[in-house]
């Protein structure tokens, strides 16, 4: 009874503090890269920052950290690369358009996932209650699109992107965390090193780090980015030790509640927002995500 009380507190913990930092991540990130626009400098410190914060408490021994060994890295290896190209396509979106059409499309994902679960990960398929909010989903992000008047080419190309790397992301991290047996601490070093090392590549290849040299520092920008960087490592910290405890489904959907924080923050913080009309669809959207219910697991296993 203890064991099962304690895993109930360590999973609340997790999620509770996952959501806390997923609803102001988003503001977060938008501030960061506002005060300095360059997106893979700000990422490529957020990555650092993380990886160093989990070596140091390894070397102190505050926590039990993995070390680097080859035959895990040949196993965890494509999971910094998809939450690296997650990210990068998250900010690139934030550089493009307002916080409420990225939203709006995170919160149709678990539509995508749900399937995936079934097909890969042996859930069963939605109930019809879960169902139906998945339809409600899909109709509040057709709808948004239908209202939202600031319309970007650039940022919805860069959302179809962060679609597709976001669902494979989501449904292959749990599979990973399942299949290889490491502390969360170790999770956390392992990816954000290891996607701290093609991103220097990258600040290379689009120029940024010429732009870099001759940007102008002010406390406002170096503010935004130390508060980006001591955020990115708290919400990888929980997002793995939640991954952990709940499904691949339920942690998405988990995510898209606390969005609704997210947009009332975001009201107050810049000009930038979405019509009445395309708030009350995010807002069909969040409710939709809220109410659906994860599938429970198969007891005969994959489906052939």
């Amino acid at each position: 009874m203890a064991d099962k009380a304690k895993g109930g507190f360590s999973t609340a913990f997790a999620v509770s503090g996952y959501m806390t930092c997923s609803a102001l991540m988003l503001l977060v990130n938008k501030l960061a890269v506002f005060y300095l626009p360059l997106p893979s400098v700000v990422l490529l410190c957020q990555l650092v920052t993380s990886a160093a914060t989990m070596w140091i408490v390894g070397k102190l021994d505050i926590a039990e950290v993995d070390k680097l060994e080859m035959n895990k890295v040949k196993r965890f290896y494509i999971v910094p690369f998809a939450f690296l190209a997650t990210i990068f396509a998250n900010i690139k979106i934030l550089q493009h358009a307002n916080v409420e059409t990225f939203i709006v499309f995170r919160v149709s994902t678990p539509l995508i996932i749900s399937l995936l679960e079934y097909k890969y990960l042996g859930r069963e398929l939605p109930s019809r209650r879960s169902w139906l909010c998945l339809f409600f989903l899909l109709i509040g992000g057709i709808s948004y699109v239908a209202f939202d008047k600031f319309f970007s080419v650039d940022a919805y190309f860069w959302v179809v992107i962060w679609y597709a790397v976001f669902t494979f992301d989501q449904v292959y991290i749990k599979h990973i965390v399942d299949a290889v047996p490491m502390t969360t601490w170790g999770r956390v070093y392992y990816t954000n090193l290891i996607a701290s090392v093609p991103l220097l590549f990258v600040l290379i290849l689009t120029g940024e780090f010429n732009f870099l040299r001759e940007f102008e520092w002010e406390r406002n920008s170096v503010l935004a980015l130390g508060v980006s960087c001591v955020m990115g490592t708290a919400i990888a910290w929980f997002a793995f030790e939640a991954r952990r405890a709940i499904s691949a489904a339920y942690f998405t959907v988990i995510g898209n509640t606390c969005k609704v924080l997210t947009v009332l923050l975001n009201h107050f913080m810049w000009e930038y927002h979405a019509t009445p009309g395309g708030i009350a669809s995010l807002m069909i959207c969040l409710v939709a995500a809220y109410f659906y219910k994860q599938a429970p697991k198969r007891s005969h296993g994959l489906p052939n």
